[in-house]
């Protein structure tokens, strides 16, 4: 079958169509066009030509004027739009009217940039111009390395490698610096959180040296459909006006948008069938129609069990099983290249990917995206959706429902979804933690004067006192000069907080070991402990050891029907209150805390049942964070009124409310929030909700969150109201607390009035 006809047959399937809590479909819109200027090179013009390009879209047009009259701009549209144009065409042709110009192209990842490339590379051989444009990047050979700093016209980077390969060497860079006149910066929506905090102060630190050279780029951004997309390049860049060009001139195809969820396998709890099971049974529909998909999971372990599943369903007699591949971080790049080459070229019918495919990287002609679970934000359903249907007139995008609260009510009020506008995308660049490691970057490449500013700060001395006192810095002559024996750029990861991966050894074969993967310190132990079985493209290993001073995990092959779990204790300590207001019965408060996490026990987990088959203790070390966090302190008369159990029950279900809701009004990763509560808390000695930033020095969610007074308590109210059930059940109050329906509604109404 085609999409369309397997569209169809979706319609006339009892069986699916029982299930389906929306079905909407979205008609196919015609594009609307605009002349090339007049100032563009007639070289482009017929390179364009060439391509069958003879006219340019209404938001590209008016990308090319902006960017022509010196313009910073955003360009918002959704996937496969030709932003790509946006920026190609002014900078080609402001190399061409200028050979001494120079552009810096930044993406967020490093198969991206190699991706744009490609068609950068072709419209330039098109032209026939003496145009270099070259990728600098952890790839590049170093005998190529020296041209691109001498004669490279356009420089396709990425963040990290600007951060540690560029700016700290800039005075190899002169002619790049001096002539500097556009600065790419496409994806901006991926730049949220530590990754966004991070690029902003690299971004000041590239507009200091820039000034320094006498250059003052031009900025041009891209990005998927978000709320607040000015206020976020504007964040980013440190420009106050910033151009937004969000009417959307390309054609779309007809897509259908289907909310499916699972059926109730027990009315009285209100338990659903299980998301992935029955994920992987429409995917397995999919595929064996050959139709191109594409799957969207939100953890690893989700990824490797559905991938192994498939695979299972897919194998030849000879055991080939190429047709379905897992894709996430920690693959090795070029895996990951493989991969995405193969789907380019239509070997691979089908990609199980965690978010890391959910940026434009060119994945050839997938027609259907199947989401397990709501990815958390409007935005990023869309821009996942966007990943099929890029070159037919047809798509189908699945969403299954987890039994969450907000899985449940996106399926109970889809007119949420498609009547609200997407999310705002939060940045904190002042984030102390972060810009004090950004200091440090700053003046190892350039020295500061006694009174300099940076970071758009008030004042900086306070800091560059503080790094003299610890030897980092000298102050000579009313100038702050580096002065520590380390490379300070070395001690940044970007993407974190954190900067220690673990390497993953696969050991199977005791005459040569490889590397398999890597994993981020703070996921390590949940995942790679002792007798974990870790999995990797749908094939399992059991970790054999775990070296957690050396940061490696030794890792041998093996075939069980199983995979593990573990479970994580967290304890939180209140360092510093900052702010305190009240809040009808409640108190609010935010400031700093200390969060220590440990892993106990892991539990073996059935491949296809998901039973429980029994545990195992793990023995590692503490991990410690430091965090900025808002909480709420309850009166201390309801733990008499209630009763110590039913509170404690009841504030169960009240954390698993707020937790569902939050990433709803900040534009973030379930994951970026933690919550955890005390009926009787050590510092308030109260019942006490705590909310915090799931990231080392906090990334200024929770001081938003402080801002928003009793919202999400009210929203919790509303979710409660609006469940079916009786007593409380895991998609309302989460799988520990129910039963806590009526004590819970009753402490609400007490605390919201």
């Amino acid at each position: 079958m085609n999409i369309r006809q397997y569209v169809d047959h979706l319609k006339q399937d009892g069986a699916f169509t029982e299930n389906v809590a929306c079905w909407r479909t979205l008609p196919a819109r015609a594009a609307q066009y605009a002349d090339f200027p007049e100032w563009l090179r007639p070289e482009l013009r017929e390179a364009l030509e060439k391509r069958g390009i003879r006219r340019l879209y209404t938001h590209q047009r008016r990308a090319l004027d902006a960017a022509h009259e010196g313009r910073d701009f955003v360009v918002v549209t959704p996937t496969a739009s030709g932003k790509t144009l946006c920026y190609n065409l002014p900078v080609l042709s402001a190399i061409l009217d200028d050979p001494d110009a120079r552009a810096l192209y930044l993406f967020p990842t490093k198969a991206l940039g190699n991706d744009q490339s490609v068609g950068l590379y072709g419209l330039i051989e098109a032209m026939g111009a003496e145009i270099k444009a070259y990728t600098y990047d952890g790839d590049t050979p170093a005998t190529a390395r020296r041209a691109i700093r001498s004669a490279g016209h356009i420089v396709v980077t990425n963040p990290d490698m600007l951060h540690s390969g560029i700016l700290p060497h800039h005075t190899k860079w002169v002619k790049l610096f001096e002539n500097l006149r556009y600065v790419v910066i496409d994806e901006i929506h991926s730049y949220r959180g530590v990754f966004g905090a991070n690029l902003a102060n690299v971004i000041r630190r590239l507009r200091r040296i820039c000034q320094f050279y006498g250059s003052d780029p031009v900025f041009l951004c891209c990005s998927a459909t978000i709320a607040n997309p000015a206020e976020l390049a504007g964040l980013l860049t440190g420009r106050e006006r910033m151009l937004c060009i969000d009417e959307n001139g390309a054609p779309q195809g007809e897509r259908h948008v289907i909310f499916y969820n699972p059926p109730v396998v027990n009315r009285q709890l209100g338990i659903r069938e299980n998301m992935l099971s029955c994920a992987q049974d429409i995917v397995a529909g999919l595929v064996r129609n050959d139709i191109p998909t594409i799957v969207f999971a939100k953890a690893r372990l989700q990824v490797e069990v559905m991938t192994r599943r498939l695979k299972e369903l897919v194998r030849d007699p000879l055991g080939e099983d190429g047709r379905v591949r897992g894709y996430r971080s920690g693959y090795l790049p070029s895996q990951r290249h493989e991969i995405e080459r193969k789907l380019r070229e239509g070997e691979i019918r089908c990609v199980v990917s965690t978010n890391a495919l959910e940026l434009g990287v060119d994945i050839g002609q997938l027609d259907a995206c199947v989401l397990c679970g709501y990815p958390g934000t409007i935005a990023s359903t869309w821009q996942q959706a966007g990943r099929a249907g890029r070159r037919s007139d047809t798509s189908l995008l699945i969403v299954v429902a987890t039994s969450s609260p907000l899985d449940q009510y996106i399926m109970r009020h889809p007119e949420y979804f498609f009547g609200r506008s997407p999310e705002e995308a939060r940045v904190n660049p002042d984030n102390l933690y972060i810009l004090l490691n950004h200091l440090k970057c700053a003046a190892y490449e350039l020295p500061f004067s006694d009174g300099e500013l940076f970071a758009g700060l008030p004042s900086t001395g306070e800091m560059l006192n503080y790094l003299a006192e610890e030897h980092i810095l000298q102050l000579v002559g009313g100038r702050y000069h580096w002065s520590a024996e380390e490379f300070p750029q070395i001690g940044v990861n970007l993407r974190s907080a954190d900067d220690q991966n673990f390497l993953i050894i696969d050991i199977s074969d005791p005459k040569k070991r490889h590397v398999l993967g890597e994993m981020d310190r703070f996921t390590v132990p949940m995942l790679l402990h002792q007798y974990a079985i870790y999995m990797h493209e749908g094939r399992q290993y059991q970790v054999e050891e775990l070296d957690f001073d050396d940061k490696k995990a030794y890792v041998r092959q093996v075939d069980v029907d199983y995979y593990t779990d573990a479970d994580l204790n967290t304890s939180l300590k209140v360092l510093y209150d900052f702010d305190t207001r009240q809040s009808g019965q409640m108190t609010r408060t935010r400031g700093e805390v200390q969060v220590t996490s440990i892993v106990h026990i892991f539990k073996k987990m059935k491949l296809d049942t998901q039973e429980n088959l029994g545990w195992g203790e793990v023995q590692l070390p503490e991990l410690e964070m430091h965090t900025t966090a808002c909480w709420w302190t309850l009166p201390e008369d309801l733990e008499p009124l209630f009763g110590k159990d039913a509170l404690q029950t009841a504030l169960v279900g009240l954390a698993h409310l707020i937790r569902s809701i939050a990433p709803v009004y900040l534009m973030c990763a379930p994951q970026d929030l933690s919550v955890v509560y005390h009926v009787r808390d050590p510092f308030t000695h109260r019942p006490t909700i705590y909310l915090y930033d799931n990231c080392p020095g906090g990334i200024g969610l929770s001081d938003r969150v402080y801002e928003m007074d009793d919202l999400l308590f009210r929203e919790a109210r509303a979710q409660l109201e609006a469940c079916p059930c009786r007593d409380g059940c895991p998609s309302c109050l989460g799988a520990s607390a129910q039963g806590a329906k009526a004590t819970l509604r009753a402490i609400l109404d007490r605390l919201l009035g």
